[in-house]
């Protein structure tokens, strides 16, 4: 009798594959997997949805998503998935970057995907340092965070400061909707997911280029627990990169 009055509020999304990731512990990539599979499914795209990974923890995704994928060379996703997404334009095209790909050796790629408009979707991972390759110093590494590069801290003076990317492609006329969300709880995941869901969104009424940046942690280059890693994340992170939408294009004000 119970049975007839419940209901199912929480199920695994289809466009995620079964089994145990292989990410550190506390690492949240894959929460924004979930995120990801979950708009994916409720959007009812999976079918022709087409990612791009680079060089990177990022480049793992394509275990996880069940969607047709493709690697590029390191930096080099939004110039691969211009192409997908100009050969075949009824795709949905989505990159999949980390910090270090994205605003390192692939700034040039993501600043002229922005300012030519390109139709895509852009998922942001920041987490502030080279995670895959041995915790170095990222082009977002925090003013004074300490790396395997930058021991006694990053220097201002020596380094200079970091790249605020949502800020940067805001400027771009190419760029339709851009925002800064976070997963350090579970009130800024449901944000987060809104997020990529308008992101997608924009694809779908082919408004241009959309990035959603998630500021992510990584605990064992961090050299915190996972726990702690949530925390740096609020106190630390959001200062420096505060959260919210940096644009929002006038032929989408109607999705947010």
């Amino acid at each position: 009798m119970l049975n007839e009055h419940m209901q199912t509020v929480f199920d695994y999304p289809d466009a995620l594959t079964p089994g145990v990731t292989h990410y550190c512990p506390g690492c949240t990539h894959g929460i924004i997997h979930r995120l990801i599979a979950e708009t994916i499914d409720e959007l009812g795209i999976r079918e022709k949805t087409i990612g791009v990974a680079p060089v990177g923890c990022s480049v793992f995704i394509y275990n996880y998503l069940d969607t047709d994928f493709a690697e590029a060379a390191h930096g080099r996703a939004p110039a691969m998935a211009t192409g997908i997404k100009r050969t075949l334009p009824d795709r949905i095209v989505f990159t999949y970057q980390g910090d270090g790909d994205l605003a390192a050796i692939g700034t040039a790629e993501i600043i002229h995907a922005a300012a030519r408009g390109e139709n895509l979707t852009v998922i942001f991972a920041n987490n502030a340092i080279y995670g895959m390759t041995g915790g170095q110093m990222a082009p977002t590494t925090l003013p004074g965070m300490r790396t395997t590069s930058s021991p006694s801290g990053r220097d201002v003076e020596v380094q200079g400061w970091p790249l605020k990317m949502s800020e940067l492609l805001a400027q771009m006329p190419g760029a339709s909707y851009i925002a800064r969300r976070s997963v350090h709880d579970p009130g800024n995941i449901n944000k987060t997911k809104k997020a990529i869901k308008t992101a997608f969104q924009v694809q779908l009424h082919q408004a241009g280029f959309a990035m959603v940046e998630v500021l992510s942690s990584c605990p064992t280059n961090w050299n915190v627990s996972p726990k702690d890693a949530l925390t740096f994340i609020k106190e630390q992170m959001l200062p420096y990169y505060p959260l919210g939408d940096y644009k929002i294009g006038d032929a989408i004000k109607t999705l947010v």
